[in-house]
């Protein structure tokens, strides 16, 4: 397995930070909607977000005190109660974590055409030299990065902690299939079980699937993003059996704001596209999407 480094440049931006508010037992009413104006702020500038990234981003700001206590009585209580009120879109805050699953159904045939044509798109990375998957810790944070890796024709793959082997043999042999080099791009905490997945992962798939070109690396949490942005950090918890080998203290990745990771996975994919091949892709899809409409008519004539 061939490895590789690469820095990633951040284009986002860090946030600012202030001094921590004076601990009180009771805030006043100017208080709380100060906090609350700060929320709107932040998940206007950054949406969608997670309750987890909001509480980050509060923090760095010095509108909230870094406690476990300020993220589930203040932020939590107060997003529930603004989006109750409809002061904050419930489409602004993220969770990937609960879902619905259902078959695709229609009501008639031209609707499903008709859908098809809205949404048709052709695989981007048929034609592309290489092949790119973002992997990411938190299934919380899918929300937040199924944007960019849509517009891409990228897999998301969420591994909830350390992936079981099951999931890690599937993702092998769809990488072997591509049957070109893979670049996987991993956003994770960094704390010692969270570093140690990137190991996990990489020599799980390198011993699946041992042909494949295969380049994996940590694009967040590192080291360095922590004094550059300034990142929260937390203690280390002496639990965690790998914490004798890991120097430092632990940072989630909810901690680096949205639009910076989306900014670090969109130049992950866009490393690795020949916009040449790209734009011929999108000129022949646009044409395929122009005879699937010209079907749709031709069934809604007869």
């Amino acid at each position: 397995m061939a490895t590789r480094t690469k820095r990633v440049q951040r284009t986002g931006r860090s946030a600012s930070y202030g001094a921590s508010p004076t601990k009180r037992s009771r805030r006043s009413k100017s208080d709380v909607a100060a906090i609350r104006d700060a929320i709107y702020a932040v998940v206007e500038q950054y949406r969608p977000m997670t309750v987890r990234q909001v509480f980050y981003q509060l923090v760095s700001r010095g509108v909230i005190e870094k406690t476990e206590a300020q993220y589930k009585t203040t932020v939590c209580r107060l997003l529930v109660e603004m989006r109750r009120e409809g002061q904050i879109p419930y489409s602004w805050i993220a969770d990937n974590t609960r879902w619905m699953r259902k078959p695709n159904t229609y009501s008639s045939l031209s609707e499903m055409l008709s859908l098809t044509q809205e949404t048709y798109r052709r695989a981007v990375w048929d034609n592309q030299d290489a092949y790119v998957e973002i992997w990411l810790e938190k299934e919380a944070l899918a929300g937040v990065l199924v944007d960019v890796t849509s517009k891409w024709d990228v897999p998301l793959m969420v591994t909830r902690g350390y992936p079981s082997l099951s999931y890690v043999y599937s993702a092998a042999k769809a990488i072997e299939a591509q049957d070109k080099p893979a670049y996987l791009y991993y956003f994770g905490d960094r704390d010692p079980s969270g570093v140690d997945i990137d190991r996990f992962v990489a020599q799980q798939i390198g011993e699946i699937a041992p042909d494949v070109e295969l380049y994996f690396e940590r694009v967040a949490v590192t080291r360095s993003q922590i004094s550059e942005l300034e990142l929260p950090t937390r203690p280390t918890k002496q639990s965690d059996s790998r914490s004798k080998n890991f120097a430092g203290e632990s940072v989630e990745v909810d901690a680096i704001d949205p639009d910076t990771l989306r900014d670090l996975c969109e130049s992950c994919i866009t490393d690795h596209i020949d916009h040449d091949a790209y734009e011929r892709l999108l000129a022949v899809e646009a044409a395929e999407r122009d005879t699937l409409a010209s079907m749709i008519d031709g069934m809604e004539g007869d």
